[in-house]
């Protein structure tokens, strides 16, 4: 909605040739309110889709699923699976094979003894481990 009002704005300026410091002004703050609502209501969109997964993959604990790794962290490896999009957590501690370290270099997980590595857009199987529907979470395990 925003460029809208500044097409409308731009529309008037071409066709009249001169536009009021106070209209500008105006329509400044109305641009900015409406751009902040637009944030805001993006924000609640990707929380409540979150949340509907987290709920649909509670009945799912213990199941088996082909993912991709969305992110690596300091403390774990995001994965999202493949049908359903839910985003969870590979927990660093969880992974017990090897001690696993961030190469931010390589946006990897790389074992420290084995080397194995685990990189951002490798599919992978992963359980479906936990689910807490207060925290949004989901943690996976690989398979």
């Amino acid at each position: 909605y925003p460029d809208l009002m500044v097409h409308r704005l731009l529309l008037r300026f071409l066709t009249k040739g001169r536009i009021e410091q106070d209209e500008i002004i105006k329509y400044q703050r109305l641009c900015d309110d409406s751009s902040e609502r637009e944030v805001e209501a993006a924000e609640a969109e990707r929380a409540s889709i979150k949340y509907k997964q987290v709920e649909y993959m509670q009945e799912h604990i213990g199941e088996e699923f082909n993912a991709t790794i969305s992110g690596v962290s300091e403390w774990g490896i995001y994965v999202e699976e493949i049908n359903t999009k839910a985003e969870g957590m590979v927990k660093l501690r969880d992974m017990t094979d090897d001690f696993y370290e961030l190469n931010e270099k390589l946006y990897a997980i790389v074992g420290k003894n084995t080397g194995k590595k685990y990189s951002l857009g490798d599919k992978i199987r992963v359980k479906l481990i936990a689910s807490d529907s207060e925290r949004k979470t989901l943690d996976f395990q690989f398979v």
